[in-house]
């Protein structure tokens, strides 16, 4: 495709140019919300189904790490923040340090899931045929559905970071090459925007996991 610096053949203008990336980021996003969105509908029904079973189910979290973790990527929604300013007023280094300590946050945030994770394994908190939860069949069972949502909702949640983490690495490189100027730094911006979006949605998983009847 033809290019003329950093725009595209097929746009007129810079500014159409972002303004139809913006709007393709939207997009996405907007499904991304669809998506997390039956998600939480799914725990929401099943959490007013059994609701005894799924406090009892969430005390088995470690909310220390829940806790570390929240500080982790309201931190790092704070530091992409910077990084987009530093890009929108031309400081390249600042802007390099900020992407840098934003992919350090969100590797903390990975490291700490890994652990919270082993201790689940530990404990034979995985659902399948070594699962052990206190009480009757049914009870188990009822503990199993609250263990498979919050594999599959922080897991997912935890794969969106690591596609973040990518994209992180991305701009770093190209930050280093000096290619993002007051004029052009697109990329940087869009990346925010997925950033945030992955942090807002571990402030609601937080306190729907940890957090249920927690005296």
């Amino acid at each position: 495709m033809h290019r003329t610096g950093e725009l595209y053949g097929h746009f007129k203008t810079p500014g159409q140019q972002r303004e139809a990336a913006s709007l393709g980021m939207w997009v996405f996003l907007i499904t991304e919300i669809m998506f997390f969105g039956g998600i939480f509908l799914t725990y929401a029904i099943n959490r007013s189904m059994y609701p005894d079973i799924f406090a009892e189910a969430s005390r088995e979290l470690n909310v220390r790490m829940g806790g570390i973790n929240t500080a982790v990527l309201i931190a790092s929604s704070f530091t992409m923040a910077m990084a987009v300013w530093a890009s929108q007023t031309g400081k390249k280094k600042q802007l390099t340090l900020f992407l840098i300590l934003t992919l350090i946050l969100g590797s903390v945030f990975l490291g700490v899931k890994y652990f919270e994770y082993a201790e689940k394994f530990h404990h034979h908190l995985v659902p399948g045929r070594n699962f052990q939860f206190p009480g009757d069949v049914g009870s188990r069972a009822h503990a199993q559905l609250f263990f498979s949502l919050y594999f599959g909702m922080t897991g997912l949640h935890a794969l969106h970071m690591i596609v973040g983490a990518g994209l992180l690495l991305w701009l770093v490189k190209e930050s280093l090459r000096g290619r993002y100027t007051p004029q052009y730094n697109t990329p940087v911006e869009l990346v925010g925007l997925y950033w945030h979006f992955v942090d807002i949605i571990w402030i609601y998983l937080f306190p729907l996991l940890y957090l249920i009847d927690r005296h």
